[in-house]
């Protein structure tokens, strides 16, 4: 089986410890709307009106602890942004509420930051540059790399 080639990853739902603080980041800082609330206890949040992109719960309960890490489970999710100046808004917007950047880089096919949220869920922001321009391999493969992105650059 092959998966058809429009699939797309819909949403992600992230159990948090604080929902106050939680939505407080993804509204606040990241820029996503609250489009709907499902009891006290989970909240969901979007861009441009779809009915959830990032959806967060306490069904943990209320100060739930982190995960140890070096364990399974999220690595992170990954915000894809309409263009580089969106990017660099979006980065701004972080800096400017004091999150720590974990990372930044260019990947050949993508330039993406990377941080964490409240709770320590891993979020990398990022843009995709034109196919046309994605490093190729002479036969064909795309060839990704990892190599610093000048965050200087970016946000100019």
């Amino acid at each position: 089986m092959t998966i058809d080639p429009r699939t797309r990853i819909g949403h992600v739902h992230l159990t948090v410890s604080d929902l106050d603080r939680a939505l407080s980041f993804y509204r606040n800082v990241l820029g996503f709307e609250v489009t709907s609330r499902y009891g006290k206890d989970a909240v969901f949040l979007s861009a441009g009106g779809y009915h959830h992109h990032i959806g967060l719960n306490t069904w943990a309960g209320r100060g739930a602890p982190q995960p140890p890490p070096g364990t399974t489970g999220l690595y992170h999710f990954a915000i894809l942004f309409a263009d580089r100046a969106a990017l660099a808004a979006a980065v701004r917007s972080v800096l400017e509420h004091g999150v720590a950047l974990e990372g930044a880089s260019d990947h050949g096919v993508s330039e993406a930051v990377y941080l964490r949220d409240p709770d320590g869920n891993g979020i990398e922001l990022y843009r995709d540059r034109p196919e046309s321009e994605w490093p190729r391999g002479p036969d064909g493969s795309i060839r990704m790399h990892t190599r610093p992105l000048d965050l200087g650059a970016l946000l100019a």
